[in-house]
């Protein structure tokens, strides 16, 4: 099965299904393709990214090798470290000063917090990723 992102002649996109590609052109020539939304008889196949899979045959999984090494980053930070949410700040200044245990920690901070944590000497990195709540 192969599905194809489709436009006719007024514009309208839609996405079908198609035993083959063969079957496509075939159904096309014989104009017995129509638009799902007006009925027109002209129709052609739209521009559209390649579905891809990587060598298991995943089409989820991430193809740029750059994604690879970032979800990797992500379940390591996630799965061994505790996420302290908007008060990063003040629980990574609490571990400096003692007053908490220290932990691995990762949350968010603003611009100016971070900033403060760093000139105090508190060690602090940014993650090149949202966390799961603020991502799409």
């Amino acid at each position: 099965m192969v599905r194809y992102s489709l436009s006719c002649a007024d514009g309208h996109h839609f996405d079908s299904w198609f035993q083959s590609a063969a079957a496509f052109d075939d159904l096309a020539r014989r104009g017995l393709l129509t638009c799902a939304e007006c009925g027109s008889a002209k129709v052609e196949k739209a521009l559209m990214a390649p579905a891809l899979s990587n060598s298991r045959g995943d089409l989820s999984a991430p193809r740029d090798p750059r994604e690879a090494m970032l979800a990797a980053m992500r379940r390591q930070v996630e799965e061994n470290s505790d996420y302290v949410g908007l008060s990063f700040a003040a629980e990574a200044r609490a571990m400096h000063e003692g007053i908490k245990p220290e932990r691995s920690i990762w949350g968010e901070a603003k611009p100016e917090e971070a900033k403060a944590l760093i000139e105090e000497g508190i060690p602090v990195a940014p993650l090149p990723f949202m966390p799961k709540r603020g991502a799409n």
